[in-house]
């Protein structure tokens, strides 16, 4: 009988958990659409999700901050939020809880408490929304534009008003088109909607119209003319990678600013979170977000060189085979890219090394670096072999990173990954550029030779850094609480 109570109880508990996580869902999209205020958990997205994934993600907050992140205290703070009047604004639910817990002598209620610690939330200025156009529509370019049509809510920062593409259009390109930004094979459906006007050469983007416009020569498009004015121009394609050529998308009317979503030469390089407030996008038209790899490493280099000084290091990227690589064995302008991408292990080279040092120039020629591509379609791994300054130990170290993750300006860049069973299919579709695997880290017994692990979703992940700055670059950063 004892048994049958007990199990009666688990299941009322089960369903008011669920009942509460129904609620709590409401909450976050009433304050999405209806107030520009976006709640995240830790970091990890709350729109659209559904009841099993916000519990699940709830276990995963109380594991990280070792305290109790319950559903029911979550409900209770976004209430209390949806309370209050506050302008547009980015607020971790998960970092309020916590401190809630800690802080709760003070206050009467939770309504006293987020008023409290958003109070200064008010002085914000408004923001005023920018025009976005994709040039290029690959990998990065399509997973920036489901982000950017998932995250529109009202329009109160970016909005993609067009896509630029090379060759004839017709409704069967434009269908094509749909169908790749529908359907992708690593990443799964797209949560939207995508139809096509043929008539008009656009997608309707969840209700919204996008313009796709056909050009080799970025000059020569007339944005005005599509009711596009002061852009700011992402492009994707890899085919511009310096300043001059990049400045072409300034001869255009209607383009404001330019950011290319690859290493650039004559150009600030930024991994966000790390560098961004070096360069004032009102003095600076053209931005590079670095390379994938270089967004992985960087912030977990800065926090090791912060911590403990940086003597030299060794950086082997573990990557996932790109576009760049062949299908088949066949001429290739490198010499192992052109072998089966799906069949080998490839050597090949990667700048990450050097280029961490226009983010953090304190490293200036000590790190080397090389890569090897495997037969995985995504998801990377960054392997650093450091020498220190100071000495530390596995557990000093782990809490350290810990810490960076928790709290401060790299909260967004650094995930600390608890797992023992990680491997690279379960870090696909993290917003964070660099995964911290704490249960792989290897300290030598003299405390200054370290092996960090750094796992990386090298499509998604740097596709979030790419949004990060664009909003930096477009001046629509809201206010932020994590």
């Amino acid at each position: 009988m004892g048994h049958t109570n007990t199990y009666e109880k688990e299941l009322a508990f089960q369903a008011d958990r669920r009942r509460a996580t129904v609620e709590f869902i409401k909450i976050v999209s009433d304050l999405w659409y209806d107030k520009s205020i976006e709640l995240v958990l830790f970091r990890n997205q709350l729109i659209d999700r559904n009841v099993s994934e916000i519990l699940n993600l709830h276990e995963y907050a109380g594991e990280f901050v070792q305290k109790p992140i319950s559903i029911f205290d979550s409900v209770e703070i976004a209430q209390a939020i949806s309370d209050l009047n506050l302008p547009p604004a980015k607020l971790d639910i998960g970092k309020l809880t916590y401190e809630y817990h800690i802080e709760d002598q003070k206050y009467n209620n939770a309504r006293q408490f987020v008023a409290s610690k958003l109070g200064e939330a008010k002085n914000n200025k408004d923001i005023e929304p920018k025009d976005v156009v994709l040039y290029g529509f690959g990998r990065i370019g399509r997973l920036v534009a489901r982000e950017l049509m998932t995250r529109t809510g009202s329009g109160s920062q970016l909005r993609l008003r067009a896509i630029v593409t090379r060759g004839p259009l017709n409704e069967t390109v434009l269908e094509k088109r749909a169908s790749l930004l529908r359907n992708d094979s690593v990443h799964g459906d797209f949560s939207g909607m995508v139809a096509v006007d043929a008539e008009n050469e656009a997608l309707i983007i969840n209700g919204t119209t996008v313009n796709v416009i056909s050009s080799n020569a970025p000059e020569d498009i007339d944005y005005t003319a599509y009711g596009i004015n002061n852009a700011l121009v992402i492009d994707n394609t890899g085919a511009f990678r310096d300043k001059e050529s990049l400045g072409r998308h300034l001869k255009a009317k209607g383009v404001e600013k330019v950011l290319l979503t690859a290493p650039g030469k004559g150009v600030p390089n930024i991994v966000h979170g790390v560098n961004h407030l070096e360069h004032n996008p009102d003095k600076v038209d053209i931005f590079s977000a670095a390379s994938c790899t270089t967004n992985a490493i960087t912030p977990v280099l800065k926090a090791m060189e912060d911590s403990f000084g940086i003597k030299s290091g060794h950086l082997e990227t573990i990557h996932a085979y790109t576009n760049d690589q062949n299908l088949v064995d066949n001429f290739h302008k490198k010499y192992r890219r052109g072998r089966a991408a799906g069949l080998n292990m490839v050597i090949t080279e990667t700048g990450a090394g050097q280029a961490v040092s226009k983010a953090l120039p304190s490293l200036e020629g000590k790190l080397t670096s090389n890569a090897i591509r495997v037969p995985v379609p995504n998801g990377s791994l960054a392997i650093l072999n450091l020498q220190l300054e100071k000495k530390t130990s596995l557990d000093s170290l782990n809490t350290i990173m810990k810490k960076y993750a928790l709290e401060g300006n790299l909260v967004e860049q650094i995930k600390y990954e608890m797992s023992d069973e990680l491997v690279s299919s379960d870090i696909v579709g993290s917003s964070a550029p660099s995964i911290y695997d704490s249960k792989a880290t290897i300290v030598r017994p003299d405390g200054k030779n370290v092996i960090l692990y750094i796992w990386y979703d090298n499509e998604y992940g740097y596709s979030h850094q790419v949004i990060r700055l664009a909003k930096y670059i477009a001046k629509v950063r809201r206010y932020a609480y994590y």
